[in-house]
């Protein structure tokens, strides 16, 4: 068991929110009791994984996407409502990071991402560096983009939406989990002959086509499932805690 400061400080010394220039507040969201006993950790603060939460007798939550962003709605209704009624009912503490969990050399989504797909970084780029740049670890090229949706179809079993030529091997692999199609142009300054990443959106079909770069959008929240349970199952492990990964399938 441990008390709540004493969690956030080792989640904040791990992951250096202050580096980042993010879209909402990174840390401890909403305050739950002290002390702390187990962590469940999941990608997204919806209502179903707090339910879960609560089912598993969890005294902290710890995600990827929180509840609260900048330019939202600040009325505590509908939706909301429902979520902090649960959290502070339950007295669960809420820890969400955002960039700072995408962008950790080892633990991060990026990284645990590579890890599953059999890729290794050797690069990074795009603002604050969150895209990662690399080679397959096995030495292999892939023979074409298909045969590469193909293996990341299988891993993260999702659907991917592949956009680009085919005919010629893909060496130099560029990724950047979550909704990162803004990434893609950076991607193909830094030489890549594909693009990972959750999402994509008008324009990257065009420049996929334009430019001979493959993109692959595979699922934002299927490109996102690593990075929470590695890092809070390694805090845990440091604090001597409980933690369950509880995985809320989401089809986005």
């Amino acid at each position: 068991m441990t008390d709540r400061q004493q969690l956030l400080s080792a989640f904040d010394a791990l992951l250096q929110p202050e580096r980042f220039k993010d879209y909402g507040p990174n840390g401890l969201q909403v305050e739950g009791r002290e002390q702390v006993r187990k962590i469940v950790s999941g990608v997204t603060a919806s209502r179903a994984l707090i339910e879960a939460a609560v089912a598993a007798q969890a005294d902290a939550i710890f995600v990827h996407h929180g509840l609260f962003w900048r330019g939202q709605d600040g009325r505590v209704t509908g939706w909301m409502k429902q979520r902090l009624a649960l959290l502070l009912a339950h007295d669960i503490n809420l820890l969400a990071y955002h960039l700072p969990l995408d962008a950790h050399p080892e633990l991060g989504n990026n990284a645990r991402l590579a890890w599953a797909l059999g890729l290794q970084a050797h690069a990074r780029f795009g603002d604050q560096e969150l895209g990662f740049l690399g080679k397959r670890a096995a030495g292999a090229s892939f023979a074409d983009a298909a045969d590469l949706a193909l293996h990341v179809e299988q891993v993260l079993k999702h659907p991917v939406t592949l956009v680009g030529t085919a005919g010629r091997a893909i060496k130099n692999i560029a990724w950047c989990s979550g909704g990162a199609q803004g990434y893609f142009e950076a991607a193909i300054a830094a030489g890549a002959d594909a693009f990972i990443t959750g999402e994509i959106s008008e324009p990257q079909a065009h420049y996929a086509r334009e430019s001979g770069v493959a993109y692959l959008a595979c699922g934002h929240h299927a490109s996102e499932r690593y990075g929470a349970p590695a890092v809070a199952a390694h805090i845990a492990s440091q604090l001597g805690l409980e933690h369950e990964f509880i995985d809320i399938d989401n089809p986005a």
